[in-house]
């Protein structure tokens, strides 16, 4: 799927209201609002073609991705209870291969975890070159859940605990990111910024259909007691770690539709400007594949095309048979509807959870 100039930067554009501006102080209540909705796209119904297309786009960018073998692709995703994550994953990666994508849930670390260093845990399930890597709850969640639980700090046995601390693990976190990045690996960061009152409304939905119970704790109502605490901490992280090579993306979360829409978009820019290509292959490769060639359609059945996909030529022009020997095109023997072998199997598409 070629991605015109023009395409490209009406993403760039949709995108940049949702960036936090690199060395700016954030206050989220300020500064982003939930229910944010582009001038572009005021309508869920407007947006369901624009996610299809979305995840179309990609779908071909992460098998270029794959082939390439040179990049990877880290996307980290944050915010609070009910603020979306499983389903922007759900929904985001539903056109991808399942096989480039690995999805990593971090919860409360094990003791084999807290006897290692806080980054430790996060480095040892980072993406290949070729793959795309999804954290859900990331290594913020230790500038965060630990900011606002201290006692979460504590079994961490570090020799020296003090105010200095956050802006240290700010800085250690800029610097581990900075060299993934170096590295061949894009770091994508979206916060999916929910209102309390939303997030009051999706927790009643939990309580009260009871196919949704099991996703309610009543840790998350506990949870809910310290919003202007994680608020603050948020705001915070937000303006220290929002970098030049790993910027934060604030993505609106009240509408459910148009926080996939964005967060596809940003994904999506990341894996443009990454720009991965097929592999080419060399004179050797070509004779070879061209030998291969010849050996298998000297074993063709008879009655059977050689090579059912090479270009045949009717004296009108040139056509691609349909993979049985029959030339596609419309009339008497036409095969309508049908892709052709060379088409299908370009990626697997991942069934919704």
């Amino acid at each position: 799927m070629e991605v015109t100039d023009e395409r490209r930067q009406r993403i760039a554009d949709f995108i940049e209201p949702l960036r936090v501006r690199p060395g700016s102080a954030v206050d989220l209540s300020r500064d982003f609002d939930p229910g944010y909705r582009s001038d572009q796209l005021r309508k869920k119904k407007d947006g369901v073609e624009l996610l299809n297309a979305g995840i179309a786009l990609l779908a071909d960018y992460q098998r270029r991705l794959a082939a390439e073998n040179s990049h990877g692709v880290l996307m980290c995703l944050q915010s609070l209870d009910a603020g979306g994550k499983d389903g922007t994953i759900r929904h985001v990666m539903s056109g991808v291969n399942p096989q480039g994508v690995r999805v990593s849930s971090f919860k409360v670390p094990s003791a084999a975890e807290l006897a290692h260093d806080y980054l430790w845990r996060y480095a040892a399930r980072l993406p290949a070159r070729g793959e795309i890597g999804i954290f859900n709850r990331s290594h913020y969640e230790e500038v965060l859940v630990v900011r606002v639980h201290p006692e979460a700090l504590a079994r961490q046995r570090l020799d020296a605990i003090g105010d200095g601390i956050w802006d240290r693990r700010y800085r250690e976190i800029n610097d581990w990111e900075r060299y993934l990045v170096d590295n061949g690996i894009t770091v994508v960061k979206l916060f999916l910024n929910l209102s309390k009152e939303e997030q009051r409304v999706r927790f009643l939905k939990r309580i009260d259909v009871p196919e949704r119970n099991w996703k309610f704790s009543a840790a998350d109502a506990r949870e809910r007691r310290r919003w202007d605490d994680y608020q603050h901490a948020f705001s915070q992280m937000l303006s220290a770690t929002s970098t030049e090579k790993a910027p934060w993306y604030v993505i609106p979360a009240d509408r459910k539709w148009f926080a996939r829409i964005c967060a596809g978009a940003v994904l999506a820019q990341a894996l443009i400007d990454i720009d991965p290509q097929y592999p080419t292959v060399d004179a050797d490769a070509l004779r070879d594949l061209a030998d291969a060639k010849r050996e298998l359609e000297a074993q063709a059945p008879g009655g059977a095309a050689p090579d059912p996909f090479a270009p045949s030529h009717d004296g009108h022009g040139h056509h691609r048979t349909n993979g049985h020997g029959k030339t596609k095109g419309k009339g008497k023997g036409s095969s309508k509807g049908n892709r052709s072998r060379s088409d299908a199997g370009t990626g697997t598409r991942a069934k919704p959870r």
